[in-house]
This record gives structure tokens, C-alpha cells and sequence, in this order.
């Protein structure tokens, strides 16, 4: 189980795993980061693109995910839940903690915005095998 900081140089190490430790590769882009009114919380967001049948593996955050996809077509294979397929227009809250994987499930370039709630200087990510 790899841990990460939310730090610029942890979010580009989960890039690296991603595309290092995985069949599946996927591009991540930092748009912003910046910490909250909340006292130690902090806003990460991420672009997160994803080839035709490529995944995003087991993961889970300290904090909660808001997803909007931007372009394809998504499945997201929530820890409880049934997957739940979105296209671009659709949103997703993954809540603190819970387990969770997106796939590619359409024929072209799918596309996710990732706006993570997090507690400051803690791991972004946690790796679930």
C-alpha cells in the first residue's frame, strides 16, 4: 500500500505510479491547490484523462472526491455500491475513505475533473489492493 502527500512533488508521484505500477495508464493534470477557510483543509483538483479501457485502480482519499466528467463515458465501481456508468455532464461524491476505481467503458478519451476536500499534509491517496 503506497502512501502519498498532497504536496506538488507526491501529486506528481502519483502520476508515476500510476503509469509505473499499473497495466493501465492514465494522465493526470494538477489545475489547482489551495488551502481552505476550513483550518487545516486544503482543495486539490485534478484533470484526470483516461484511453479507451484504462483504469484508475483501488484508491481511496482522507477526504471527499467531487467528480464532474468532462468528456467519454465512465464506470465507477464504488466500495457497496453498484458501478454507475457517467457521461460528460455527470457527478459523482465519493465520500471520505471509500474504496473506488473509474474505467474507461467508451471508445474514446474519457476525462474527469477531481475536486478532493482534504485534510492538510495528509496522504492524497491510498492505494487498495
Amino acid at each position: 500500500m503506497s502512501r502519498l502527500t498532497s504536496s506538488a512533488g507526491g501529486l506528481l508521484a502519483i502520476v508515476g505510479l500510476l503509469v509505473g505500477t499499473s497495466a493501465h495508464a492514465d494522465k493526470r493534470t494538477q489545475l489547482s491547490q489551495h488551502d481552505l477557510s476550513i483550518p487545516g483543509w486544503e482543495e486539490v483538483q485534478m484533470r484526470v484523462d483516461l484511453d479507451p479501457g484504462h483504469i484508475a485502480p483501488n484508491h481511496r482519499h482522507p477526504g471527499e472526491e467531487i467528480i464532474y466528467v468532462v468528456e467519454g463515458t465512465m464506470e465507477y465501481d464504488l466500495e457497496g455500491q453498484p458501478p454507475l456508468t457517467l457521461k460528460a455532464g455527470g457527478v459523482l461524491v465519493v465520500p471520505k475513505g471509500v474504496v473506488h476505481s473509474a474505467k474507461n467503458v467508451g471508445t474514446t478519451n474519457a476525462a474527469e475533473i477531481g475536486t478532493y476536500i482534504v485534510p492538510k499534509g495528509q496522504p492524497l491517496l491510498e492505494w487498495v489492493k
